[in-house]
Order: structure tokens, then sequence, then C-alpha cells
């Protein structure tokens, strides 16, 4: 799905006068029938980051909770995943967004200095997208990729592109004799940990690194941010990378359609959301923390492999209290119907399925805000 900036830009516009058409209408008391009642009674600034991928998304959400609460000023520093967790973690910031959940380990290590002590944090599955395998290559468009191959390009084992293992599964497609230049994030993230998750589950053989937000390999060129990637791939010539496809989108860049089964799979958000939905919830989890235990070896017919799941994380109990009604309130229009539209609009994001809201509601409603 390709959509254009100024395509997103309109679509924030539109879902925020929506939101505002809709939360007038729904939340004007009986007795009112000037309708001039305030919206909202929610007031104050809460600042967030953390994804990169989850930009577009959050500016959607954003402007739509934003019409809806005008006292309400929401920001968001979409400095990586890893920036992200620290900073909540460190009390910079009362939420964070994350391409992946906090580890086992990391929760027990703790601490989370804006939460009250002992209160536990949440973690809930409100973006889901896929990456995108991006690729400037000069005379080729379209490009088909398996497991094998994909870690051959990344690891620096496959070093030209007209190399038989690709050529092999292109028939047809004429090959240049250009040397393979692979880009990978720089900093620590999320992204960097389900692409790296997918090559590790898919193509053992070929990539033996284990999950890491931190890109493992020296090799290659390292660029900041998902905007780094997209812009040093679009800038090169042989080049390629991985970055949430809304953000491959918009520059117009060429993707590998990734081989599942014996079909290969282009990305969409209905495919990223048929793994989200035949995978497993993490165990040894606490009540509010939904992590979920993505599949990358399905070969269900339809299903795109390589998907970012990306969490809202929060507190149960902040240690500073006018912190929980906003982020409560917040977490709840992410999570609502008129959220999801409003990121699949903007972002072009695969809504999450009304069984799973139903289970981030559950969770956000732990929040503790009196």
């Amino acid at each position: 799905m390709k959509i254009s900036r100024i395509a997103q830009v309109g679509a924030v516009a539109a879902i925020a006068a929506l939101a505002l058409a809709g939360c007038a209408s729904n939340e004007t008391p009986a007795g009112d029938p000037t309708g001039e009642a305030p919206v909202s009674d929610l007031s104050g600034a809460i600042a967030g980051g953390g994804s990169s991928a989850q930009e577009v998304a959050v500016s959607a959400w954003t402007a739509g909770f934003q019409t809806a609460n005008p006292e309400v000023d929401v920001t968001y520093d979409p400095a990586g995943s890893g920036a992200g967790r620290e900073s909540f973690q460190a009390g910079a910031f009362p939420f964070a967004g994350s391409d992946r959940a906090f580890t086992v380990e990391e929760l027990e290590a703790g601490p989370f200095d804006g939460c009250v002590e002992g209160s536990g944090i949440i973690e809930v599955p409100t973006y889901i997208s896929p990456i995108a395998v991006i690729f400037n290559v000069e005379g080729v468009d379209t490009l088909n990729l398996d497991a094998a191959t994909t870690a051959g390009l990344f690891a620096g084992t496959i070093t030209n592109w007209n190399d038989p293992a690709i050529a092999a599964l292109n028939e047809g497609v004429e090959l240049p004799d250009l040397a393979v230049t692979p880009v990978h994030r720089a900093d620590d993230s999320g992204t960097t940990e389900n692409f790296t998750d997918y090559l590790f589950q898919a193509a053992p053989d070929a990539w033996t690194s284990e999950p890491d937000g931190v890109w493992p390999l020296s090799s290659g060129e390292a660029a900041q941010g998902t905007s780094g990637v997209v812009s040093a791939v679009a800038g090169g010539n042989g080049t390629i990378g991985y970055a949430d496809a809304s953000r491959a989108a918009e520059e117009g860049l060429s993707t590998a359609s990734i081989k599942v089964g014996d079909e290969f799979v282009s990305y969409s958000p209905e495919a990223a959301a048929a793994i989200v939905d035949a995978s497993p919830f993490e165990e040894g989890r606490s009540e509010g923390d939904l992590a979920i235990s993505l599949d990358r070896t399905s070969e269900e017919a339809g299903v795109y492999p390589i998907v970012l799941v990306s969490y809202m994380i929060a507190c149960q109990e902040y240690a500073d209290p006018a912190n929980a009604p906003l982020v409560k309130g917040y977490l709840q229009y992410v999570a609502s119907p008129e959220g999801q539209d409003a990121a699949a609009a903007a972002a072009g994001s695969a809504p999450i399925s009304d069984a799973l809201r139903e289970q981030i509601n559950a969770a956000i409603d732990t929040i503790v805000t009196e």
C-alpha cells in the first residue's frame, strides 16, 4: 500500500475532523441542546517517545485524540525503540512506543522510576505493520527473495546482485553485475530486532546471530533511524535495507516479495495481521503485559512473516498521578476502532482484531487513575 506524505497529512486532517464531529455529538450531555459543553474534561500535557516506525501512526492518533481533548497536549519523540524504553524506564516519559516488549529479564531487573514501586507496567500491541525489504537496483523493479537469500544479502555472504541464488528466484529478471550494499539501523531498534528475529527463525543456517535490537554485524552501511535507512537505500544503487512498510512507501522504493511455503507474498496490512492473529502471547508475563510470540516460519497462505508488532508501554500506577488519566485516555483512543482506522489511513498499518482489542482494553483499564 503506497501512501504519500501528502496523503498522510490529508488523512490526519480528515481523521481529526471526524473525531471532532463524532466526539462533539457523542459527548454533549443531556440537557445541553446547544452542544457547547466541553468535549472533554481532560487537561494537561504528556510527552512520550520511542519507535520511529510508529511515527506516522502516532501523528494520526495524536491529531484525533487532541481534537477530542483540546486541553491536552501530546508530544512524541521518534528517537527509536531502545531510546524510548530507556527514557520510560528512567521516568523521563510517562509512555513509550517500542517495536518490541521488554524482556522478562529486563522487567525483573527494573526499576521503572516513573511508576509506583511494585505497580508493574502494561505493554499493549497497538501497531501492526509489515517490515518491507527495500532495494534500489537500477533496472530492477520487482524481486523475489526467500529467507536464506535475504539472510545472505544482509550477512555479506551474497555480495553481487547477479548471484545465482538471487537469479534462481527471479527467472526472466535481468540482474546487473553490481555490488550489494546492505543498509542496517545504527541505533538500537525494535525494527532491527523484528527483522533479525525473522532471519534467525526462518534461515538459521544462513543467519546465526540471535535476534537483537543492535545490528550484530560490522559489515554493511549503518544509518540512523527508519528515515536514515530509507534515505540511504533511496540514495544509492545496489542498496538493500529494511524499514517499516509505511515509510518505504513514502519514497516509492521497490520492495521484495518474500517466499512463504510455495508462493511469494508481497507485504500488506492483511498479510501482517494474519500472522499476528495466528501467534500466541509469550508465557511468563503478568496481567496487562501482552507480548506476542510471532511465528516467523508459518507457511499458511497469504501470511507475510516479516512483521513488526509495536507496543505502547505505560505504568499501571504512576509516581506522578497527573499522568495516569492522560495516558489512559490516550491509549484508549489508540486502541479504539477510530484510532486504529486513523493509523491504517495514515500509515497503512493493520487494525487490531476485535478479540485483541478486548484484551488490550482490559490491560489499559488496570492503569490506576484515582
